[in-house]
């Protein structure tokens, strides 16, 4: 089985809830490569006492960071904690995150139901061949 390998972001507002969900999936979250920004890298790592690669802080690029290694297919699936109801100064970098997610095809998580939804499927622990967008049309239009 290929390790899968799963990003954890959380908004300040959301910290305590993500880690508090991530102590009560370690078992899980220990069979996983982990990838995080800044803040809820350092937190997760020192709660669970599991490596996380610890990408910058999200308003310092981390998001961006993040939507990186999705376009190169290194993360699998995208938990993030965001606060609906707190306005962020660095709601672009939220927003093509997001975007990039849905673009290539993983799963998503905003909150807490979701995540367990997703962590606790079969599928986390087998092997899953997710459809890949073919791009080729696109770029072929857009050189045109």
């Amino acid at each position: 089985m290929t390790i899968k390998s799963v990003a954890l972001v959380a908004h300040d507002h959301k910290k305590p809830a993500l880690i508090k969900w991530a102590i009560s999936n370690k078992s899980l979250l220990e069979n996983l490569t982990v990838y995080a920004t800044g803040t809820t890298g350092k937190l997760i790592s020192e709660a669970l006492g599991i490596d996380v690669h610890k990408l910058l802080s999200g308003p310092l690029g981390g998001d961006q960071q993040l939507g990186a290694r999705i376009a190169e297919g290194k993360i699998d699936l995208l938990i993030f904690f965001w606060d609906p109801l707190e306005p962020m100064p660095h709601d672009p970098d939220i927003k093509a995150l997001l975007r990039i997610a849905a673009v290539w095809n993983i799963p998503l998580a905003c909150n807490q139901a979701s995540a367990d939804y997703i962590i606790h499927s079969r599928l986390i622990q087998e092997d899953y061949q997710r459809d890949k967008p073919d791009f080729n049309l696109y770029l072929e239009r857009t050189v045109a």
